[in-house]
Formats: structure tokens, C-alpha cells, sequence
């Protein structure tokens, strides 16, 4: 059997990848295949220093840094990878990977991270945050992602069989798609992480400082509670927001390596997020490492923190995205603190783990391979019935 894993772009190693990583864990026969791949030595070690097949968007200006804005021939891009000789094709898609071309003698699983957000719920979103809400190139760009939405939900027809990383993405496949999902959770490096159960005073929040992560929000909801301590890991566009709120109780670090992220959330006496996510990986590592969660109360968080009307709760969920929200969601956290246990949170990381995610993908392609090809019957020889016969005749003749 050929195989071929069929990824979006490879530029990083983040969620996203770590699926692939396992997948190539699974498979690692398998071929691969992405529309640009510009990963480093380091990053592609994760992937067994496996190389992908690329599109011709490799080759274009500045593909490497700017290749979201070649986002409008993806889809070309992505369907003339020639997979013809591929048996089964396994998609890992949040934008184009699902609209390879495939035949009906192939089997084609897509493991979806997300439909292609910024064209469907997300796109008003998407445009206020890039400053297209209005003039030319904000009707360019909503010609451009009608058109992607259009491709998106036929392409989604050629797929055999879709898997969701969490329930709230597989809501949102049926409503873009119409399509059933089965949901198998994104595979978390909880043997990376070990159980602390002295924590220190402070609260952590760790992500890339992009607009829909919030952090700036978490970090003004802090300067409001200057008896709090807040350490705030990471780095992106919106640091410079952060820096301007001069908040003397929030210590931000930027980016730091996986040792000193690890001891900080090792030692945190909470773990906040604010961002409405697919799945989520970082609150997961938090209660590896028996870290409690506040987090915005929508999307994935809701499947991988169990609040407090659980019987073993493991963080606090608040319910809108405002500073206000933050301040309520901490407040309630260290009221009720006593009830959530370090090995709690531990307990319910380890549902994440790698070993369950690769056995519940390999599990699910094997059964969904064999449903289309079953074991071939032995055929009944013709000479069978005469032989059976034959000692009855014999008795036959011999009371004649």
C-alpha cells in the first residue's frame, strides 16, 4: 500500500505539525506533500528529517515570508499534486490540503484542524483585524474568500472520510460542509511535561502574540489586580501593545526556549488563556504539569478544561472576552481553588497524549481500509459436492 500525507505549508513547527509529526510516527513509509516547505534543520528533525513534494509556489517571490498572500492560488496550487499513484491519502488540513485530487479507487481521510477559518465564520474577524473592513482591497479580499469558500465546500465532496480535532471543529465542518466527522484529539507531549504540586504566586500566560490570542487583553485585566503577579511568555505583532499598557505587575519575557517555558508552567499557580481555540495544546500542558486553567469559555477548552461543575475540576471558565470577564474568571478561581487538585489537572491532561492519539488514527484508517477492502473469500471448489456425496452413493449401491 502507497500512502501519502498531504499537509497544508510547512514553516514552522507548531499544532498543527506536531499532528503531522505523529502521522509520519504512524506512517513512516509515507510520502509527503505540502504547498511550500521552508522548515528548518531543527524543526524538520520532528518529522524524521522527512523533505515534502511542493508546489510551484516554492519557486514564487518572497514564498518563504509572505506566502499567506499567494493564499488565492493555493487551490490551483494544491490540485496539481499528482497523487495518481497513491493507494491511500491522508489530508492534515486547517486551509487547502483537503482538495487534493483524488480517485475513486483511493481512500482519502482528511484530519481537519479547521475549515479555512478567515473564509467562513471567522472572516468579518479577519478583516477588522487586517484593517480591511472598508475601501478596494477590502472588496478584493472578500471576492478572494467568496471564491475560497466556493472551493472549500465542493472540494469537501472528494473526501472520504473527515476527522475533527476537537467536537467544536466538528460542528463547524457539518455547517460548512454538511459532512459527519469523527473527532479524535490532537496528540499532546504530555510525557514532555512532569506533575508539580508546590506552585509559586504568580499566573502565566504563554502563546505567539497574535490578535485573536488576546494577550493584551490579559495583560490590561492584570493591571487592574496590582496585587497579582503576571508572567506572559511569548512574541509576535501585538508585544508592542502589551509594552504600552506599562503594567508594573506583568513581567513579559517574549520568546523563550521549551526548558524555561516548561519550569514556568511547572511552578504557575494558574494558567490563563483568552483565546477562543480550535483545540488548544497550551492549556493541556498547563494541567500536565498540574497547572490550573481560567480560560475563555468557548471552543476547545471547553472538551480539554473540566470546570467547576465537575466532580474533579480542573480550571475556571469565564464567558466573554472583555478585561472585565478576566478579572471575574480569577476572582472566582481563587475562591474556589481548594477544590481543584495539581494531579486533577494531570489526570485529564494524559487523555491528550501521543500514544492515544497514534493508536485511535491507526485504528480508524485500518477499519475504514478494510471496509473498502475486504479480505478476499476462498472460492468453493467445484469438485466439493461429489465428495460429499460420494459416501452416500457408496451406501446406496451396496443396500441395492
Amino acid at each position: 500500500m502507497k500512502i501519502a500525507i498531504v499537509h497544508d505549508w510547512l514553516v514552522t513547527y507548531a499544532g498543527a505539525e506536531r499532528v503531522l509529526s505523529s502521522l509520519l510516527k504512524i506512517w513512516p513509509q509515507a510520502d509527503l506533500f505540502s504547498v511550500i516547505d521552508f522548515l528548518s534543520d531543527e524543526d524538520r528533525a520532528h518529522l524524521g528529517g522527512k523533505r515534502a513534494q511542493t508546489t510551484f509556489i516554492q519557486h514564487l517571490p518572497k514564498a518563504r515570508t509572505r506566502y499567506q498572500q499567494y493564499l488565492p492560488l493555493m487551490p490551483l496550487a494544491i490540485e496539481q499534486l499528482d497523487l495518481s499513484g497513491y493507494d491511500l491519502v491522508i489530508s492534515s488540513s486547517h486551509a487547502v490540503a483537503k482538495g487534493v485530487l483524488t480517485g475513486p479507487d483511493q481512500l482519502h481521510i482528511s484530519y481537519v484542524h479547521s475549515p479555512i477559518r478567515y473564509a467562513w465564520d471567522l472572516q468579518h474577524q479577519y478583516l477588522n483585524e487586517a484593517g480591511l473592513n472598508h475601501g478596494l482591497k477590502s472588496k478584493v479580499a472578500r471576492m478572494i474568500l467568496h471564491y475560497m469558500r466556493m472551493w472549500d465546500q465542493r472540494t469537501a465532496a472528494a473526501v472520504d472520510e473527515f476527522i475533527a480535532n476537537s467536537h467544536f471543529i466538528g460542528r463547524r465542518i457539518d455547517k460548512a460542509y454538511r459532512r459527519p466527522s469523527t473527532v479524535i484529539y490532537p496528540p499532546v507531549d504530555t510525557q514532555g511535561f512532569d506533575l508539580q504540586t508546590h506552585k509559586q504566586a504568580f499566573y502565566l500566560t504563554t502563546s505567539r502574540m497574535v490578535p485573536y490570542k488576546r494577550v493584551p487583553m490579559i495583560v490590561e485585566a492584570f493591571r487592574a489586580m496590582p496585587d497579582k503577579h503576571l508572567i506572559v511568555i511569548g512574541d509576535g505583532p501585538e508585544m508592542e501593545k502589551c509594552q504600552a499598557l506599562h503594567a508594573s505587575n506583568v513581567t513579559l519575557l517574549g520568546f523563550q526556549p521549551f526548558t524555561a517555558l516548561r519550569e514556568y508552567l511547572r511552578n504557575a499557580k494558574g494558567f490563563v488563556f483568552a483565546a477562543e481555540e480550535d483545540f488548544g495544546i497550551s492549556p493541556v500542558e498547563a494541567q500536565a504539569c498540574g497547572t490550573p486553567v481560567i480560560a475563555f469559555g468557548r471552543g476547545g477548552t471547553l472538551e480539554t478544561v473540566h470546570g467547576l461543575d465537575h466532580e474533579q475540576p480542573t480550571g475556571v471558565f469565564y464567558h466573554q472576552q472583555t478585561v472585565a470577564a478576566i478579572i471575574g474568571g480569577i476572582q472566582e478561581f481563587e475562591a474556589n481553588a481548594h477544590r481543584i487538585t495539581a494531579q486533577a489537572c494531570r489526570d485529564n491532561a494524559e487523555r491528550f497524549s501521543e500514544q492515544r492519539f497514534e493508536r485511535e488514527m491507526r485504528q480508524f484508517v485500518e477499519a475504514r481500509w478494510n471496509e473498502e477492502h475486504p479480505p478476499v473469500a476462498l472460492p468453493i471448489l467445484a469438485s466439493a459436492p461429489r465428495l460429499s456425496l460420494a459416501p452416500s452413493l457408496a451406501v446406496g449401491a451396496k443396500n441395492q
